[in-house]
């Protein structure tokens, strides 16, 4: 689709291929369970011995590699105890998976990032 996009509606001209996750770029990473990862499990263990642990989610809304939402729903699946499901703060951007490369959003994340650590400290 971007493929399709950048060159017919943008006009832009190359002969390399976007690729996100094709065998091309993902074939030779080293899966543990020859699929994509699922962190959930480890982010739960880790909540479990450590409740008082906080973790920022920061997610593009255009990201063409992690379908939006997805990591809504895996935190809302991943069974922790409520009691430390409030310490997961997830923040949107408008921009895709590298966020930081809209500067716009990149002064947001700034902010973003200073206010969560100022919120961790003691």
């Amino acid at each position: 689709m971007l493929n399709d996009y950048v060159r017919r509606k943008l006009g832009y001209e190359s002969d390399l291929e976007y690729e996100v996750l094709s065998g091309k770029v993902s074939g030779a990473w080293k899966w543990a369970r020859k699929q994509h990862e699922d962190t959930s499990e480890s982010l739960r263990l880790a909540f479990a011995a450590n409740p008082h642990m906080k973790v920022l989610v920061a997610q593009g809304r255009c990201d063409l590699a992690t379908p939006f939402d997805a990591i809504d729903h895996t935190l809302n699946h991943m069974e922790l105890d409520p009691s430390v499901r409030e310490n997961i703060t997830t923040k949107y951007f408008e921009a895709g998976h590298m966020l930081y490369i809209d500067v716009g959003q990149l002064g947001r994340l700034k902010a973003d990032v200073a206010a969560f650590v100022a919120s961790t400290a003691p």
